[in-house]
């Protein structure tokens, strides 16, 4: 007898719905047609819309649901002209990583043959990586709440042992799933700036620690600025990178420019009991409501959802549909002849959704 899956679905603001729903309708679709597995979908409340409507912006029922979901599905969040009353954007999506000790932020950096790059990757060359983005301290420890006066502002980076050692423990669990799948070597590169700052030497140490565990795999260190650098001139050469909150948003971003925008970067936050699954991109409010949103990131998030539960719940199925759905996107856009506005295309977020549906009926066929 299959089991059923509970998802908790923020559907989010500006073109977060138009993204959301098809991606859904997608996952409906594989769901329906397993024997191994079933997925139960949850609409939840939360975002700058919501905020504006009722003062909240991540309801107590909300986070109540968001717990006790098998995994959480997340839209775009946040509007540009709806803020908190510090200034600061709605970003419920940093509240829930806090709330659910979302530690580990996966962020796929892939370009397969075929793909538009603003690369010239050299003949045979593919990009394969992962960036894991510490997603619950670091810089972002303070936000909202840091110091200003009229002549300074002070912002506090934190580090802790405890975060780190399972950060660490995850990404050295991750490179090893991708070695044994074939789909990298076994290596982890700790990125820091530790000959600068005392709190990356400490970041450094502890890395160094849990790498001594994993004696089949090769662990490595590269300065944030080098590895900038590095993912322009040699990007094929990663396999798992881990980094502090602030240099991984700013290295993620790097990563979805690699691929040919945010449009098609998915992530994914994971902590040791819950997860979150979300495009990297923004609500776009100003392309809403016209139709033509990419919805690919969404899609990839969703792929990397149905694999994560399939490994936390030793679920073929769904470990299998999750590879299925994201090829099927890799695929859709190697080919490129249905790809929306921001890559070159003309497709709508429907059609583009559609071109995914149907390779995925066209293997199941």
């Amino acid at each position: 007898m299959s089991k059923t899956y509970e998802i908790a679905v923020f559907s989010g603001d500006g073109i977060g719905p138009e993204i959301t729903d098809p991606t859904v309708k997608i996952l409906k679709n594989l769901s329906e047609s397993s024997s191994e597995y079933a997925l139960n979908f949850n609409a939840v409340e939360a975002g700058a819309a919501h905020y504006a409507a009722t003062g909240e912006s991540l309801p107590a029922q909300s986070i109540k649901t968001a717990k006790k979901a098998d995994a959480i599905l997340l839209s775009a969040m946040g509007l540009p002209d709806v803020r908190y009353a510090d200034g600061t954007e709605i970003s419920p999506q940093i509240d829930l990583r806090k709330q659910l000790t979302l530690f580990a932020g996966v962020r796929p950096v892939t370009v397969r043959a075929g793909q538009n790059c603003p690369l010239i990757l050299p003949e045979g060359k593919e990009i394969d990586f992962v960036l894991i983005r510490e997603s619950t301290e670091g810089l972002f420890h303070s936000q909202g709440c840091g110091e200003v006066t009229k002549d300074e502002a002070r912002e506090t980076l934190l580090i802790t042992r405890d975060i780190s050692e399972k950060l660490f423990r995850f990404t050295f669990e991750l490179a090893a799933n991708r070695k044994k799948a074939g789909r990298g070597p076994g290596r982890v590169t700790c990125v820091d700036k530790a000959n600068v700052f005392r709190a990356f030497a400490f970041f450094r140490e502890l890395f160094d620690k849990e790498a001594e565990q994993h004696p089949d795999l090769n662990a490595d260190h590269a300065y944030v600025d080098a590895t900038a650098l590095w993912m322009v001139q040699k990007p094929w050469d990663f396999d798992v990178l881990v980094t502090e909150n602030m240099f991984g948003d700013i290295l993620s971003d790097l990563g979805a420019g690699l691929m040919g925008g945010l449009g098609v970067a998915p992530s994914a936050d994971i902590g040791l009991e819950h997860a979150m699954f979300q495009p990297c991109h923004g609500s776009a409010p100003d392309i809403a409501g016209l139709g033509y949103a990419n919805p690919f990131a969404m899609i990839l998030s969703a792929a990397m959802m149905l694999e994560w539960l399939g490994i936390k719940h030793d679920n073929d199925a769904l470990i299998a549909d999750g590879n299925r759905l994201r090829s099927a996107v890799e695929a859709t856009i190697s080919k490129g002849d249905v790809l929306t506005r921001d890559l070159g295309g003309s497709a709508t977020t429907n059609e583009a959704a559609t071109a995914v549906q149907s390779l995925l009926e066209l293997e199941i066929a």
